[in-house]
């Protein structure tokens, strides 16, 4: 990373790299308590010993293969009930930084998982910082399977393999391109732009609209998923009901 120039205003124009560290999510929340830091500050890291996703699940990611980076914003135009508006935005970045590669099979699973097919390519983990009712920092955690060939988890993909490119991506290229693309999305949302995002983000869901197994409790149901609320909840149709689970009330079943 040392010739690190992403083409945008703000995000990434400070840079930390890390050859090794347990986690960028940890470090960047370290840099927040000193209160010296720079709106955009990303902290990048070829091999994340401990890093974290959703639920609590931990991440695997081979060492100088992947993007593991965590960016520093500081939001504090959104309220706490607004915080899934960045979510979107954020998503909705990655989602067209990888349409640069990708032409079909694309999906963001809700909340903010990046799938191709039925295949997971990666994840954010975004975690606040409160002032009063504000949120006055956001740390955007963001690992993306790049060019790993082999997974433990079957249901893992890498950017390369969906691609089937022969030799392998460079890394700071595409993260320098994936903050252009998430700085695009986060200076809409600031500007007012959440209808916008909102539409899109629905068109980009995975399963949006069709009818498929889920779980709740140990116990499956099928459900069309129809909406997301302002809150993030999930709306869906279940039978002749129209129900809303939060973050870690449903599951996804997939086969």
């Amino acid at each position: 990373m040392h010739n690190f120039q992403p083409k945008t205003l703000f995000l990434g124009k400070n840079s930390i790299y890390l050859p090794s560290c347990h986690s960028t999510n940890d470090i960047a929340a370290e840099i927040i308590q000193t209160k010296r830091v720079f709106d955009g500050t990303i902290v990048i890291t070829s091999d994340q010993t401990a890093g974290r996703g959703q639920r609590g699940n931990t991440w695997e990611a081979m060492p100088n293969q992947n993007i593991t980076v965590s960016m520093i914003l500081k939001p504090d135009f959104l309220n706490i009930a607004q915080q899934f508006r960045l979510n979107m935005a954020v998503s909705l970045g990655i989602y067209e930084f990888l349409c640069k590669y990708l032409s079909e099979g694309l999906a963001i699973k809700w909340p903010n998982d990046i799938y191709v097919g039925n295949r997971k390519m990666g994840g954010v983990l975004i975690e606040n910082t409160l002032s009063g009712s504000r949120i006055a920092y956001s740390v955007i955690g963001i690992g993306l399977n790049i060019n790993q060939l082999s997974f433990s988890n079957d249901k893992a993909i890498s950017l390369r393999l969906a691609s089937q490119k022969l030799e392998d991506f460079e890394i700071e290229k595409l993260i320098e391109q994936l903050c252009e693309c998430i700085e695009k999305y986060y200076l809409q949302l600031k500007n007012g732009h959440t209808e916008v995002q909102k539409k899109k983000y629905l068109e980009r869901i995975f399963r949006f609209g069709e009818l498929h197994q889920y779980d709740q409790n140990s116990e499956r149901f099928f459900g069309k998923i129809i909406d997301v609320a302002e809150t993030g909840h999930l709306i869906m149709e279940v039978g002749e009901e129209v129900k809303m689970f939060n973050f870690k009330e449903v599951s996804f079943v997939i086969e």
